[in-house]
């Protein structure tokens, strides 16, 4: 496969806007030539709730099957998973005041989109 485009926005846990802290807990990478979008994430429990005792885990796994849901089209997720793939991302990354916020856009360039998610989530949740 040839060097595809590709943007990236990392997902961040952020439970007190007020305070801006916030925990890396899930990448969701679009790559238009390959007509792809998807989300890695992960929820590290104890780490959330020792910063922040106060926190419904719960309702943040769900936020971050939602986003999995507007990545994948699934019909469940609502009018925003129905949109062209372009469009979904355009959601997803824009700034919200809910617990899940997005950090800025970057880019880069892959042969491999999934892969390239594989290593994002890596180096910002591992």
């Amino acid at each position: 496969m040839s060097a595809l485009a590709y943007q990236y926005v990392v997902l961040r846990c952020v439970p007190r806007v007020e305070r801006e802290e916030f925990v890396n807990v899930g990448v969701v990478l679009y790559c238009q030539g390959a007509d792809f979008l998807d989300v890695g994430w992960q929820v590290d429990q104890a780490r959330l709730l020792a910063l922040f005792p106060h926190l419904d885990v719960d309702r943040v796994r769900a936020s971050l099957e939602f986003v999995a849901g507007v990545c994948a089209g699934d019909p469940s997720a609502g009018a925003a998973a129905a949109a062209p793939i372009g469009t979904r991302f355009g959601f997803l990354k824009a700034p919200r005041s809910t617990v899940i916020q997005p950090g800025p856009v970057h880019g880069g360039v892959t042969g491999d989109p999934a892969r390239q998610l594989e290593r994002l989530v890596s180096q910002f949740l591992g």
